[in-house]
């Protein structure tokens, strides 16, 4: 029986931090003795026709402030995701289940990891930007 740590990696944007991605980041440290947040860059973003309302470095920050998060890397590129499984020698991979089965290829490379898709929350930052944008235009109108 070997004491290695378990690892687990998630990935996202974490744009607007709220419960769906504190009750996700939860969850995924509750799995092993370690969990790296893949924080995707402005750039990755922007070539996935993809804005944040924070910076890279202000979502990295908060990240960083929360007990469930161990390490925050940034994800400039979909092959991040080996790269990090790798270097990390990560047991468990995670992702919200809007993704589900997309990243299931990741096995043929890494036969022992476990790919595990969280169930979305109720509360998602799309929603948050578009109900504070209703909100601004409202005020606007009056």
């Amino acid at each position: 029986m070997s004491n290695k740590e378990k690892i687990v990696l998630v990935a996202g944007t974490f744009d607007i931090l709220h419960e769906s991605h504190i009750n996700m980041l939860r969850n995924a440290r509750n799995l092993g003795d370690k969990l790296i947040v893949m924080l995707s860059t402005d750039e990755f973003n922007a070539g996935k026709g993809k804005k944040a309302y924070q910076s890279y470095d202000t979502r990295k920050y908060i990240l960083e402030s929360l007990r469930y998060v161990d390490l925050v890397v940034p994800e400039q590129s979909w092959d991040d995701k080996a790269l990090y499984i790798d270097m990390f020698d990560v047991d468990i991979f995670a992702m919200g289940d809007d993704w589900r089965g997309k990243f299931d290829f990741l096995k043929e490379n890494f036969p022992n990891l476990k790919i595990m898709y969280f169930p979305r929350g109720a509360t998602s930052s799309s929603q948050i930007k578009k109900e504070l944008g209703l909100i601004y235009s409202e005020k606007e109108d009056k």
